[in-house]
């Protein structure tokens, strides 16, 4: 018996689900409104409109996964009414201005964005317990460089131990610094200087687990209720409190986004080279430097402008040590 021959006739085809035919146009959603994430949970969204409204929302399937991060403005449809129970569709997300980014270590190249559109970085560390960590300070600080963004370092229990010295170098860079504790008989002061600051602008609290983020968001939102944790004695780390990053209004206008205890905060994305920009002064040096330049090597411009001003002699050395400081940060994981 001879092998039959097969031809297209013994193509299987599966039958169609629909008869409705199906067409590219896709809907223009020109009723859809503007509002601002606050969370992002599980598959749910929750957004604030101009008008106050609070709304929970999904992603639509086109937008694909982790598409929407607390501080986007997205675009609206469906019950965008806030009633208990409904559920609206986020369909656009609107340009960022910027975002604050992280890989999971210098050697990964997938980009997690964590925040967007921020006007300030709230760095905060404690001066001891746990011991403020130079490396992460500064990888926060090459981020809020690169992406235009305020940096502030807060430096909380103050009151256990003076502020260490390398943090006040970094006021070189001009990057403010404030100092509070818990325990002060001028904490109200405290707060209400750091809600001055914080007035009108998007702001984000970044840290290692422990460090006191929680228990300034409760001073600063009290009715945020967020959870506190202790420094664990023997690892000299905090307990993770924060599981997801919220924005939460303040009294006078603008945001705070709260974000959980960061140990890991890789830089394999970002072209540092970006950060020098940031100073206009210094930035306008390194372009008579040789191509390539690493700005440390002994051939680099802002050597001899350094020296070439003996009465600003000493501030342009701080200046350049701490941005050079920035450049070479090192490869970590939990440093």
């Amino acid at each position: 018996m001879s092998p039959r021959e097969y031809d297209e006739s013994d193509a299987r085809i599966r039958p169609s689900r629909t008869t409705r035919r199906r067409t590219k146009d896709r809907p223009s959603h020109s009723d859809s409104i503007t509002a601002f994430v606050t969370t992002v949970d599980r598959g749910r969204t929750t957004c604030v409109t101009d008008d106050g409204v609070v709304i929970t929302a999904m992603k639509a399937r086109e937008l694909g996964p982790k598409s929407v991060v607390v501080g986007d403005l997205v675009e609206i449809v469906g019950d965008v009414t806030g009633t208990e129970g409904t559920l609206a569709r986020i369909v656009t997300v609107n340009e960022r201005t910027n975002s604050l980014s992280r890989t999971v270590d210098d050697a990964a190249r997938v980009e997690r964005t964590i925040v967007a559109n921020i006007d300030q970085l709230l760095i905060v560390v404690a001066s001891a317990n746990p011991e403020p960590r130079r490396g992460l300070i500064d990888r926060f600080l090459v981020s809020a460089f690169h992406e235009s963004i305020k940096p502030i370092i807060v430096v909380t229990k103050v009151d256990v131990s003076p502020v260490p010295d390398f943090i006040k170098e970094y006021a070189a860079l001009g990057v403010d610094i404030i100092t509070t504790s818990s325990k002060s008989e001028d904490r109200a002061k405290d707060v209400a200087g750091i809600l001055e600051i914080l007035d009108e602008k998007i702001s984000v609290l970044v840290g290692h687990s422990g460090v006191g983020k929680s228990t300034l968001i409760n001073d600063l939102v009290p009715e945020a209720d967020r959870m506190t944790g202790d420094v664990n004695d023997v690892t000299g780390r905090g307990r993770h409190t924060s599981s997801s990053a919220i924005a939460l209004p303040l009294v006078n206008g603008g945001w705070i986004i709260d974000t959980p205890g960061i140990r890991a905060f890789g830089l394999a994305h970002l072209n540092k080279e970006r950060i020098i920009e940031s100073f206009p002064d210094i930035y306008q040096v390194t372009q008579t430097c040789m191509p390539n330049c690493s700005h440390h090597e002994a051939s680099c411009a802002l050597n001899p402008w350094i020296d070439s001003d003996a009465a600003l002699h000493d501030e342009r050395l701080i200046r350049v040590t701490s941005l050079r400081s920035l450049l070479e940060v090192k490869p970590l994981t939990d440093e």
